[in-house]
């Protein structure tokens, strides 16, 4: 496990990084992974003068197309692996919808308070089964990819993930950037990131943040297409056990909503679910959060209130 993960929010337009950076005493270089910029991940500019010039980009993203030309069979599995995630996907998404609609149908009828608790029990307790048949169907996969193509044993990959190490090695913590969460989640996954995380301080933020959680919850209850419904994407990292993230509260979930607040915290019991607005950024450190500024808890009774690192989690 990595030494520390600290947790932020949005970095884009007022930085906090640096101060995180600072309270844990990291003086040296930052590897930083901006993969989920994709095509523009050398773009880092602003990231690198925030941190003084600090920074090592491990350039992920560029780095897969690279192994993709020198690997192509690698490439072709690779891809309909892929395909074979986002039909499945696509399949999870129609039950999803289904069953969170029947769920909101239910919660508002009235019947007495003993039908009502067991209705709205069964329904929740749907929505729990599709997301966790759908994580398996993921896990399944990957495994059988792995168990195929042995990636961790192709050249070009072991030569790709022996540079990697050497770069992280040289860095006294990592910095994990977001953007797009499923090419970002791709990348660190295809190169072996979380191994050469062991024992180094970790900053990450947006969808950097969700990468890191075990379960990476896309999200938005204000897209221009109208209300959407919170689905997995897949496992993430796992480097901050018990906790479900959503970063950027303020443009993504409508906190007034009780009922979607609501949802989404008695869905993901008992994990925590933690909104990070910006500025805001928690610690996870040997097992515990710490240090917590402006981070956001959702509760199961549809309300929200501040992270209390030491107290219990919300019912």
């Amino acid at each position: 496990m990595p030494a520390a993960v600290v947790l932020l929010g949005a970095q884009r337009f007022d930085p906090t990084l640096g101060e995180a950076v600072a309270e844990l005493g990291v003086r040296g270089r930052i590897a930083v992974v901006t993969a989920g910029w994709q095509e523009r991940e050398d773009e880092d500019q602003d990231l690198q003068e925030h941190l003084q010039g600090r920074t090592v980009n491990l350039r992920l993203h560029a780095l897969g197309e690279q192994l993709f030309r020198e690997d192509p069979e690698l490439r072709k599995a690779h891809r309909e692996r892929q395909l074979a995630l986002r039909v499945r996907r696509d399949f999870y998404r129609i039950r999803l919808e289904h069953a969170l609609e029947a769920d909101r149908v239910v919660r508002h009828r009235a019947p007495p308070p003993d039908i009502a608790e067991e209705q709205a029990r069964a329904s929740a307790e749907a929505v729990r089964a599709l997301d966790a048949d759908f994580l398996r169907s993921c896990a399944r996969l990957r495994a059988e990819f792995e168990a195929r193509w042995t990636p961790a044993d192709r050249p070009a990959v072991v030569r790709h993930r022996q540079a990697l190490a050497e770069l992280v090695d040289g860095c006294d913590a990592v910095a994990i950037a977001g953007g797009n969460v499923a090419t970002l989640l791709n990348r660190v996954s295809l190169f072996g990131l979380t191994p050469l995380l062991r024992h180094k301080p970790v900053f990450a933020w947006s969808g950097g943040a969700m990468v890191a959680s075990e379960r990476v919850v896309l999200f938005h209850d204000q897209p221009p297409q109208g209300p959407g419904a919170p689905e997995l994407l897949d496992e993430g990292l796992g480097l901050v056990p018990g906790l479900v993230l959503f970063p950027q509260p303020e443009e993504r979930l409508d906190l007034t909503r009780r009922d979607r607040v609501q949802n989404l915290a008695q869905r993901f019991a008992p994990a925590r679910c933690l909104a990070l607005p910006a500025r805001s950024r928690v610690t996870w450190r040997d097992g515990a959060l710490g240090s917590a500024h402006g981070v956001l808890e959702l509760l199961g009774d549809g309300g929200h209130r501040p992270l209390r690192p030491g107290a219990e989690a919300a019912p």
